[in-house]
């Protein structure tokens, strides 16, 4: 038997396991909990999509593909991001990854020396700061709640000292749905210019705006483009969770170094989720547009239902999340979530998980059935009213 006490990274020892997974894993053979914790359409990905990985299944295509992924799908990636005002080589700024997980790690891995600091806006995805800290980074811990939860361009010029290198944030926001303002976009876009520091803009939930909003990108101001990396991917747009692709787009000597860990780790995403993304970025957009209309529709009835029942939530603006403020309980975030789990059947993740500054918040995704929306929040109705009597 292994006995040393250093048989274990202790970076990786230090690192909690996701809050996200832990309440998932509660729901594991309990049919009668309402799940509202995993942030996962539960749409089928897009028939067109599956049918064109059917037809290269079939054709034997099941080999490797270059690091840099397929050239038709870089190529569809860089038509696609021209809506945005994002201009990228296909074949020398845009690389697949396996998700934009994958895409976070490397380019985090890529750019990050030990004793830099990365300016993390909070409450954000669950990734952003682990994979910093294994870089040996310093997370500055940005609280957008503030701020009515979007980073303002005076918080990050606050921020920002000589060992900056660099500020990541989500727009629009996982966990709380909210996006940044265009005005407040370019205002963050002048104080990356004059730190000279990479910005890392998250945008997997992009095409999820509600309420006839549009979505405005940091890389398309001017001069952003030597600083912007751009991640988005398929997986929430197109319901694509389980294929795992997604991309970076950014400057191509960033992606060179990018490449090469990637090319050591995984090799490039399977072809056939390569085949299918491509596919969906020609032909898609209505399923899309179909699951947009729909998760505002969900949106609007959880909203309500919140506000009915006496806790202060921000309308979210995209994405597929809420984060109400669970305060007028008189129970933390974990307690709230803990109880509601376990006497409730309705499981929902502490705004915890995602930062300090999500203490006394929960997030609920709802990429749910409505109707298992609504029970659910009747039943969460029953929770706040043990504790506040209303």
């Amino acid at each position: 038997m292994n006995t040393r006490t250093d048989k274990f990274s202790s970076k990786m020892m230090e690192i909690p396991p996701s809050g996200i997974r832990k309440f998932f894993e509660l729901c594991i053979g309990h049919d009668d909990i309402i799940s509202l914790g995993v942030g996962e359409p539960d749409f089928p990905t897009p028939w067109i999509m599956r049918e064109e990985a059917f037809y290269h299944l079939e054709k034997g295509h099941t080999s490797y593909t270059s690091n840099w992924g397929l050239i038709e799908l870089r190529e569809e990636i860089a038509k696609y991001l021209e809506r945005y005002k994002l201009y990228y080589d296909p074949k020398t700024e845009i690389l697949p990854t396996i998700g934009a997980s994958e895409g976070l790690d490397l380019v985090l891995r890529s750019i990050l020396n030990p004793g830099d600091e990365i300016i993390v806006c909070e409450p954000c995805y669950v990734s952003y700061q682990p994979l910093a800290t294994l870089c040996d980074a310093k997370v500055i811990h940005l609280d957008t709640s503030v701020n009515g939860f979007y980073p303002t361009a005076e918080q990050i010029e606050a921020a920002c000292t000589e060992k900056t290198k660099a500020v990541m944030f989500c727009s629009p926001s996982n966990p709380t749905g909210r996006i940044i303002p265009a005005d407040e976009l370019k205002k963050i876009a002048e104080v990356v210019k004059k730190h000279q520091i990479w910005c890392l803009s998250d945008e997997i939930y992009c095409e999820l705006l509600y309420d006839g909003r549009k979505h405005i990108s940091i890389g398309e101001f001017p001069g952003m483009k030597d600083y912007a990396i751009i991640f988005n991917g398929f997986s929430k747009s197109f319901a694509m969770t389980g294929w795992r692709i997604g991309y970076i787009a950014a400057p191509h000597d960033l992606l060179v170094q990018c490449c090469k860990l990637h090319a050591y780790s995984s090799i490039c995403p399977p072809i056939f989720s390569q085949y299918a993304a491509a596919e969906g970025l020609r032909h898609g957009w209505d399923e899309v547009e179909k699951m947009r209309v729909s998760y505002q529709q969900r949106r609007n009835i959880m909203h309500k239902a919140f506000i009915d029942m006496g806790l202060p939530c921000v309308e979210p603006e995209g994405a597929f999340y809420m984060f109400p403020d669970i305060r007028p309980t008189g129970l933390t975030s974990e307690e709230f979530a803990t109880e509601a789990i376990e006497k409730h059947s309705v499981a929902v993740v502490p705004g915890t998980c995602f930062g300090d500054g999500g203490e006394g918040f929960i997030r609920c995704c709802y990429a749910t059935d409505i109707n298992k929306i609504k029970i659910a929040m009747e039943r969460l109705a029953s929770l706040v009213k043990e504790h506040t009597g209303k």
